[in-house]
């Protein structure tokens, strides 16, 4: 694992140019540039899910940006643009159970490392959103809010809140009580009510405060 001093500190690039680290990248001699984002590391339910994507060399794409930033309708359009333009997309997922087994940092860094097992072609480097490197002997650059300075991320940001977001729309059905569909998982009044009513459900994180109190 290493973050690689490649990129000169500027304040006005990464404003205007959502591929400025990828073309630094690419410059430095890297191929295939892989952006790497995790959903789900708040929810008290749920797994955390990781995407890591690589983009055609080159191409921006204005719809594609920080998907907190985006409304669901947008990120289910940039969703399958994303599928339909990618070099490769993966993605990870871990459990709720493992998430209390080895903490939600480290599942989260865990689904990073599976999504990116997942990719074909294999990347030569990796843009990761947030300060943390991914425990893999790979080329990486840790970017703090990495998913509003670089497209590869902000597209891996898509890929995981949209496939989260589906396989937690799934398990409302399973457990209907607690408003899934709509929170995701996230601590909202209602799912805090229906915890203290029903108690917690498979799928809840029971390390988490507020589930088991």
């Amino acid at each position: 694992m290493s973050d690689l001093p490649l990129f000169p500190r500027s304040r006005f690039p990464l404003e205007v140019d959502p591929l400025y680290y990828e073309s630094m990248a690419r410059n430095a001699g890297y191929q295939w540039i892989a952006g790497v984002d995790e959903a789900g590391r708040g929810p008290l339910a749920g797994p955390v899910v990781a995407a890591a994507v690589i983009m055609p060399q080159g191409v921006t794409y204005p719809g594609i940006k920080d998907s907190k930033q985006m409304t669901e309708k947008a990120r289910e359009k940039s969703f399958c643009l994303i599928h339909k333009e990618a070099v490769a997309v993966g993605v990870g997922v871990v459990s709720e159970k493992v998430i209390d087994d080895i903490n939600i940092l480290q599942a989260s860094l865990r689904a990073m490392k599976k999504a990116i097992s997942c990719l074909t072609p294999a990347p030569h480097l990796c843009l990761v959103d947030g300060p943390h490197g991914i425990p893999m002997s790979l080329p990486q650059k840790c970017l703090i809010h990495g998913d509003s300075l670089s497209q590869s991320i902000s597209a891996a940001s898509i890929v995981a809140k949209v496939y989260r977001d589906r396989l937690m729309c799934a398990y409302h059905e399973q457990f209907p009580h607690y408003g899934f569909s709509e929170n995701k998982g996230y601590a909202t009044p209602r799912h805090q009510a229906s915890l203290k009513r029903h108690g917690p459900c498979p799928i809840h994180r029971t390390t988490f405060s507020g589930v088991c109190d």
